[in-house]
């Protein structure tokens, strides 16, 4: 009963939105482009990512259930978020940190220094003292830890330095990622504003979210294009940008007739979703073939 019960409070979404992507993306430049793999790594940081994203989840649903955040306007809507979810999220982090540190000894101090900086903004996402997203900076932590540190720490788990291509590919997935917790925010303006989340579309309001979810996104696949017109990526990543314009494109369409009406604004939503999987998965599977 236990696992069923945590499994079904966790959001899925970030398991293969967030969590798993860009990870991969390492490890399809070191094999893709470096020529290297190594599986036991590989697999050793997978479940400290894996670890890491069950600790977000449980930290984010126990938080927000503990400030009411999803009941401003539904105050009888009470959901029951059990104390277990706080400990599942700590258990989770402990373990992943052991992971990292782990890794940092086998594989070098730069995991180190990803895993503490993964850690300061996945822990502290919602959880006090700090708490990224009350201070404006949760667009910041996602789009960083989502982009250039996962990739780069799962990259450096194989070749064992740093890359400037691979920064430049981190940041398709880190921009896109951007853009979907900003989109995501449009919908939840009012009570976000109510009970002080100063969040980028608290602080530039819904429309002008609008244009920053879709200049992010737009950034995102252009850097996929322009970097495989350049040469710094594979020719066949310029493809990543083809498969998520169209999606990116209706997305905005819909957001443009509803951004004031979070009811009618999923669609929105829907589709920067399906952008970031289908551009991002596209785009991995490019790195990956590299030059072959």
């Amino acid at each position: 009963m236990l696992p069923d019960s945590i499994f079904s409070v966790i959001r899925y979404r970030f398991f293969l939105y967030a969590g798993l992507l860009p990870y991969l993306l390492g490890a399809a430049w070191a094999y893709g482009m470096e020529g290297t793999f190594d599986a036991k790594v590989f697999w050793l940081g997978f479940l400290g990512i894996f670890l890491s994203v069950v600790g977000v989840e449980s930290f984010n649903e126990y938080f927000d259930a503990r400030l009411g955040t999803d009941r401003v306007f539904n105050p009888s809507d009470d959901e029951h978020i059990p104390e277990w979810m706080l400990w599942l999220g700590l258990l989770a982090f402990v373990l992943a940190a052991g992971i990292g540190l782990y890794l940092a000894m086998e594989e070098g101090w730069p995991i180190l220094l990803y895993t503490l900086l993964g850690g300061l903004a996945a822990v502290f996402y919602v959880g006090p003292p700090i708490r990224w997203v009350y201070r404006g900076l949760g667009e910041t932590a996602i789009g960083l830890s989502y982009g250039p540190w996962m990739t780069l720490g799962s990259l450096h788990l194989h070749i064992h330095r740093f890359d400037w291509g691979a920064l430049a590919a981190s940041l398709v997935p880190g921009l896109l990622i951007t853009a979907l917790a900003v989109v995501n925010e449009i919908p939840d303006f009012h009570q976000d504003r109510l009970v002080g989340k100063r969040n980028l579309v608290v602080r530039v309001g819904r429309w002008n979210g609008v244009r920053l979810y879709l200049t992010f996104a737009g950034t995102g696949l252009f850097i996929a294009l322009a970097g495989a017109a350049e040469g710094l990526f594979p020719r066949a990543a310029a493809l990543a940008a083809l498969a998520g314009a169209p999606l990116l494109w209706a997305s905005g369409r819909a957001a443009a007739a509803t951004w004031d009406t979070p009811r009618l604004f999923v669609p929105a939503v829907r589709g920067v979703v399906q952008c970031y999987l289908a551009a991002t998965t596209v785009f991995i599977a490019a790195v990956a073939w590299g030059g072959r």
